[in-house]
């Protein structure tokens, strides 16, 4: 890709450089609080019809980006393709969240998982990419994604979702060789998506480890922190990934900061639980953060959302390396007026901060 980036504030962000106001993007901000990804799902007739279609899920990806001055864009799909791909049957029940027809619960499931093949099982995606890129012409960096491989196999385990993924941890305790030949599996799966997307033309890559936060802090390095750790080596070695951003987010992992910072990542992903003064101190400057609004601030009135985006700011300082973004994904009851709120008061106070 040949694009020049018009607007390169979030990379020169995740490298710690100076500014000129903060960035920002949000996490699901192509989403069903947008009336127009509404009607285009509709059009296409389910999630995974929206998710597979290139073009659609170009459509949907620019969408935001038409209503709000975002820094970033970030590739629509979902974090449970690489599962999908491997078989499990993949459907999303109205009200339910995901389901797998096929779950992995036995060292049968497991012998049988193999990497897939980036360009065939999940070609979808790739297109994807590289429609959005040359959609978006430079206007801002795309942001390719995957689950972490705990989180991965958090579903393919339980099946659906869960609250605690109970089937998965009793592995752990149980069975651990054979969790960790799961892990690895999911390890290897991430590592070559994240590439093939950075192949396609990803200029950003970040790992979701949605449930990282269920584990205690020994069971979090072992389950969840080496996979990502491993992923982070593959991306670095490669030579379609490795001059890329890598963000791990790791929601209710704020206690793991350091320890994430050490693996080699360029900024980490912090939730609400934690203010970014305290994260700031815990990765001592070697990676730059993200975040870290509560999403459901965006229900309150547009005063209150202005007052708790300068909070935020506030807690991080004017000092380079912060992108600002909800710690977590927008809910889909937000008034997207709320959004332009956050999105415009962001930039401005970023450039009062600045003086």
């Amino acid at each position: 890709m040949t694009d020049v980036l018009k607007n390169d504030r979030f990379l020169r962000a995740l490298r710690r450089e100076a500014t000129d106001t903060t960035p920002v993007w949000v996490m699901r901000q192509a989403g069903r609080y947008l009336p127009e990804y509404r009607a285009t799902r509709a059009r296409a007739g389910s999630f995974m019809a929206l998710a597979q279609n290139p073009e659609l899920a170009c459509e949907v990806t620019l969408q935001p980006l038409e209503r709000f001055e975002l820094d970033a864009a970030i590739l629509f799909s979902d974090i449970l393709t690489i599962p999908d791909a491997m078989g499990l049957g993949l459907s999303f029940a109205t009200g339910e969240g995901p389901q797998f027809a096929h779950p992995v619960r036995t060292k049968a499931d497991i012998e049988k998982l193999g990497v897939p093949d980036m360009e065939s099982e999940l070609r979808y995606v790739m297109d994807a990419v590289r429609v959005i890129r040359k959609e978006l012409r430079g206007r801002v960096p795309l942001i390719g994604f995957s689950g972490s491989p705990w989180t991965l196999a958090c579903y393919m385990v339980e099946g659906q979702g869960s609250r605690d993924f109970a089937r998965l941890k009793a592995m752990c305790w149980s069975e651990p060789a054979l969790a960790h030949r799961l892990l690895d599996t999911l390890a290897q799966s991430v590592a070559a998506y994240l590439i093939a997307q950075a192949a396609a033309g990803a200029q950003a890559l970040m790992i979701f480890d949605t449930w990282g936060g269920l584990l205690g802090p020994a069971p979090f390095r072992e389950f969840s922190l080496r996979y990502m750790a491993q992923v982070v080596d593959a991306l670095k070695a490669h030579p379609a990934s490795r001059e890329l951003p890598v963000i791990l987010f790791s929601k209710g992992a704020g206690q793991h900061l350091s320890r994430m910072a050490d693996t080699g990542c360029t900024a980490l992903g912090v939730d609400w639980t934690i203010d970014l003064t305290d994260a700031r101190q815990a990765v001592e400057g070697r990676v730059a953060l993200q975040g870290n609004l509560d999403p459901a601030i965006l229900l309150a009135d547009p005063e209150v959302i202005r007052r708790e985006v300068r909070r935020v700011l506030d807690s991080y300082g004017n000092h380079p390396g912060h992108v600002f973004n909800l710690g977590h994904g927008i809910t889909p009851e937000v008034n997207p007026e709320h959004v332009k709120v956050l999105v415009d008061e962001v930039h401005a106070y970023g450039r009062q901060l600045r003086g």
